[in-house]
């Protein structure tokens, strides 16, 4: 099972539309923020798709939630923008709340640097930022077994 991972689209829509058009297996699509605008697009061009989207620090006036809690492929996800937990300080709290919330992973955006790691039990990952020069997008592929496996792909 496939899980699309994108956040910080800031209006480039063109980017994020490459990003699901290169992923076309994936069954979730989960935005991380920083492109509410973008989601709604997004939900018109693919209704057949399951999308999970938060609120970021630049999507004013979205009545996105700051955080989601989603079950897929049996593994409990843990949706942030990030800057409510100080990604850009420290990764301790957002990883607290995704503990908290008995995550198997916890995905997160705002730095617009993309990353994963892995910490007994929790894998986390930010896609980077799905915008301009060097834009990225992550997936993550939940195998037969249970397996987590995380990859960050450039544009």
């Amino acid at each position: 099972m496939r899980i699309l991972v994108v956040s910080d689209t800031h209006g480039d829509f063109h980017s994020l539309n490459r990003a699901v058009k290169a992923q076309p297996t994936a069954e979730l699509i989960i935005h991380c923020g920083d492109g509410a605008s973008q989601v709604d697009e997004l939900r018109m061009m693919y209704p057949d798709k399951k999308i999970v989207a938060v609120r970021g620090n630049c999507d004013w006036g979205s009545m996105l939630p700051n955080f989601e809690v989603v079950e897929f492929g049996g593994k409990t996800i843990f949706v942030t923008h990030g800057h409510l937990y100080n990604v850009k300080l420290v990764l301790y709290p957002l990883i607290c709340a995704a503990r908290e919330n008995k995550a198997d992973i916890a995905l997160f955006g705002h730095t617009h640097s993309a990353m994963t790691d892995y910490e007994d039990g929790l894998t986390v990952m930010n896609p980077g930022s799905c915008h301009g020069y060097g834009a990225s997008y992550g997936y993550i592929d939940i195998t037969d077994r249970g397996d987590v496996v995380t990859n960050i792909v450039k544009l």
